[in-house]
């Protein structure tokens, strides 16, 4: 993110590294196993000056918080998607299943109703 050394600021402060370092843990969150968030607190505690427990917790709240924003924007992606499929008359692929069942279950009723329950077609009368 920052470097050391800037034209316009001064030197990073530890401060400055350590918010770097959980924005960027943040950012991986999603994909953090245990065992490396296990590591990152570790190096947090060491370098920022908190307790590993504390830099525990602040991972895992941080990757619970992004986790629930990953979903949220997952469904508001699929929500708008609907949308613009619905105005373009395209429909959904559940809405397709759902069709293709009744259109089934109509084909195997009219079967039974024309005498032809084993699902052979009738013999063509030509």
């Amino acid at each position: 993110m920052a470097a050391d050394t800037d034209s316009n600021s001064e030197p990073s402060s530890p401060v400055v590294e350590l918010l770097e370092r959980v924005g960027l843990a943040a950012l991986g969150a999603v994909a953090l196993t245990a065992e490396r968030a296990d590591a990152l607190a570790d190096e947090l505690a060491k370098s920022g000056g908190m307790r590993r427990d504390e830099a525990r917790d602040l991972i895992e709240q941080t990757t619970h918080r992004w986790r629930g924003e990953a979903l949220r924007m997952s469904e508001r992606a699929g929500a708008g998607m609907e949308g613009l499929f619905h105005q373009l008359g395209l429909v959904s692929r559940s809405d397709f299943e759902e069709l293709e069942l009744r259109v089934a279950q109509l084909e195997h009723r009219l079967r039974l109703v024309e005498g032809n329950p084993t699902g052979s077609a009738p013999p063509a009368s030509h």
